[in-house]
């Protein structure tokens, strides 16, 4: 393996594993947050619930390559994407400046954390 590929491959992988702790991090706060709405809890439950899928599934893509894994990984990123634009369109664009930045902030982490998981299920011997 040339040495790009494994500085891409343990970046991403880092990468992933940091913003799938923050993912959960934000649940465990939101949820032990005594002001929050049921929404916002909800939410916040799916968030958490992305996090622990996507580091399930990126030590199942280290450990065994599998090649479902990759799918599975853009299922759960789509579905969180999803459900992040039902959240921001329910009540209307009220900041559509910052929103649409938060949308394209969580594509840019979802499509990363999908490359982690390619990558880790594409690699060679490292």
């Amino acid at each position: 393996m040339v040495q790009q590929e494994k500085i891409l491959l343990y970046g991403f992988a880092a990468f992933s594993v940091l913003s799938s702790f923050l993912f959960v991090f934000y649940a465990v706060n939101v949820n032990f947050s005594p002001s929050a709405s049921e929404w916002l809890q909800a939410f916040a439950y799916v968030a958490g619930g992305y996090g622990l899928f996507n580091i399930y599934i990126l030590s199942w893509a280290w450990r065994s390559q599998a090649a479902w894994a990759i799918n599975a990984n853009l299922v759960i990123a789509a579905c969180f994407f999803g459900i992040f634009v039902l959240d921001i369109v329910k009540d209307g664009l009220q900041q559509p400046a910052t929103e649409l930045g938060g949308l394209i902030g969580l594509a840019a982490v979802l499509a990363m954390n999908w490359l982690a998981v390619k990558k880790a299920c594409t690699r060679q011997n490292c």
